[in-house]
């Protein structure tokens, strides 16, 4: 893939995207502001397109060697620490797991804490709490912090005082419903979704008013039998049928439209809510384990891309959107990226929904191919589980080809970075009654190892020709988020709790330190008195594990559990 001027290259850039944007009409100015900052990481994803690049360099691949650490930061909360920072100006918010257990503000050179929020969060939050008691970061907008909890609250917070300013119930989190991750700001409204595809919830996404907490929107990802798609789903399972929208979403202001992903459908075993094997006809079961495409304004649904209909294995189809603009046959298009659970990379138009192309990254053999034209996968008949028909040796493992941990898109190499796994597993269904606030599965699921002798591995892919550029693979799963930079650079952390960067192009690791504890959270940089820094958050995942038999217990004893923010920067 080469590329031809720089006007080409900014052309691909989320941030010349967002610029082109009308300030408080395609989306929130102080977001809009704060992103067009280099020196800032105003979103989760760095930006409204997630791409996760900072076009920051004075950290690059000729000094990255010396990197040293400026400071460190005890959240004072063990487990599944998998937040992101964001920093606007000179602070650092950055939040703990447990609930979260504390949101902080640091000044961001030196760590100093300006102030600190401890929300009361409920005793019992870890039995509706489906795969740990985990958050990712907050947002901010319009002065203020907004903070998913796991109680289903979301909270809105001073920026400068950490003071509370409203708190709003989204969910009723005893029904196995928790807000996991950060919400995304559009405009005068805070859209979030939520968790609980494991319990049987059915699923939404919703937006409040920014300034009040009051809900403004709810628009349901499982649709009713009298609504669209409605007819996707056997008898009355619609009402139990997960399709919860628990990561998080993307925003393209050209277009004004939100994109996220959703979950598995309720329950696991295929029987219950379509026909229990792959001759599913239009029993897909909407919208799960579906990229969906949403009008922040009302709710309402503009198309949506279903990458596993009739879902058998768990193959949620959360993970993050990344927009951007790709050079494809001679034009540009107005890119959606996506690494699916289900072990294929998926390039679509976001302004159509017209998937482009989609091929497998990682070893899957569940399906043949996912065939563009159909947009279905040509599936492996016994790969398919269902009633008396348990199957064997299926690729990806239920955590997929890609977890949560996002990718980065670095528009001056042209490659998405990708911290996948390579883990297997058989699986048969069982029968399965629904109950409030306890798994609904109807599934066992042992785990196996995927092929070649390691489980984990560092993907440098290029989505316009669909190959795999590098790789450094790993012995275990489940390894860190990536950030790229403008200095030629890829960073990323693992199990073992070895933070790395990386040379984008080459693959080449620079330099690496061991901080203690297992990396999941994807690392940040920003730059402060002219002086750049790049910030993770480190707490081994402790209740995934338990899903992952052996391989889970090698996952335990890779590293200790933690929680803890470090910062480096060249001295």
């Amino acid at each position: 893939m080469t590329f031809g001027t720089k006007g080409f290259l900014a052309g691909i850039s989320m941030i010349a995207m967002l610029a082109a944007a009308t300030p408080g009409v395609r989306a929130n100015e102080t977001v809009l502001k704060a992103q067009s900052d280099s020196n800032q990481w105003a979103v989760a994803g760095h930006d409204y397109g997630n791409t996760r690049f900072s076009p920051l360099k004075q950290i690059n691949t000729e000094n990255a060697g010396k990197l040293t650490l400026a400071y460190s930061f005890s959240l004072a909360s063990l487990r599944s620490n998998e937040s992101s920072p964001i920093v606007i100006g000179n602070t650092l918010y950055v939040s703990s797991s447990w609930g979260p257990k504390y949101v902080y503000a640091l000044d961001a050179a030196t760590g100093a804490r300006k102030w600190t929020w401890e929300p009361d969060i409920p005793e019992d939050v870890l039995q509706y709490a489906c795969c740990d008691v985990n958050n990712r970061g907050v947002t901010y907008a319009d002065g203020k912090i907004f903070v998913g909890r796991l109680d289903g609250k979301l909270t809105a917070l001073d920026a400068a005082t950490g003071k509370a300013l409203w708190t709003t119930k989204v969910v009723d989190y005893k029904q196995g419903s928790v807000i996991t991750s950060p919400p995304l700001v559009v405009r005068d409204k805070v859209i979030t979704g939520f968790g609980g595809g494991e319990y049987g919830v059915r699923g939404s996404l919703q937006a409040f008013d920014i300034n009040t907490g009051k809900q403004v929107w709810q628009t349901f990802t499982v649709p009713s039998p009298d609504e669209p798609g409605g007819d996707t789903w056997k008898g009355d399972s619609a009402q139990h049928g997960g399709g919860a929208a628990w990561l998080v979403g993307s925003y393209d202001p050209k277009s004004d439209t939100v994109y996220w992903g959703t979950s598995n459908p309720g329950p696991w075993n295929t029987a219950v809510r379509s026909t229990g094997d792959g001759n599913f006809g239009k029993l897909t079961n909407l919208y799960t384990a579906s990229t969906v495409a949403f009008d922040p304004n009302t709710g309402k649904i503009k198309w949506h891309i279903q990458t596993t209909p009739a879902d058998a294995w768990d193959y949620d189809g959360v993970n993050e959107a990344v927009l951007a603009d790709l050079k494809i046959g001679g034009s540009t298009v107005p890119a959606l990226m996506k690494a699916d659970r289900n072990g294929y990379f998926f390039v679509a138009n976001r302004e159509t929904g017209k998937v482009l192309s989609a091929e497998k990254y990682v070893f899957s053999n569940w399906a043949k191919k996912w065939d563009v034209a159909t947009m279905r996968a040509v599936e492996d008949p016994d790969k398919r589980p269902g009633p008396n028909h348990p199957a064997k040796d299926i690729c990806p493992n239920l955590i997929g080809g890609k977890n949560w941990q996002p990718m980065s898109f670095n528009p001056q190499t042209g490659l998405v970075y990708i911290p996948s796994n390579n883990v297997c597993m058989d699986w048969s269904v069982s029968d399965v009654a629904y109950k409030r606030g306890v798994f609904y599965l109807g599934a066992e699921f042992p785990t196996k190892e995927g092929p070649g002798g390691f489980l984990g591995e560092l993907v440098a892919w290029d989505p316009v020709a669909q190959k795999k550029v590098w790789s450094i693979k790993e012995d275990l799963p489940f390894n860190g988020g990536t950030l790229t930079t403008g200095g030629g650079l890829v960073f990323a952390g693992n199990i073992h709790g070895d933070f790395r960067a990386i040379d984008a192009k080459s693959g080449k690791v620079l330099w690496s330190k061991n901080l203690g504890s297992g990396i999941g959270a994807g690392p940040v940089t920003y730059q402060v008195d002219g002086k750049q820094y790049v910030a993770i958050v480190v707490g081994r995942t402790a209740a995934l594990p338990a899903f992952l038999g052996e391989v889970g217990k090698k996952m335990t004893a890779a590293a200790p559990e933690g929680g803890s923010l470090f910062v480096f920067s060249v001295q």
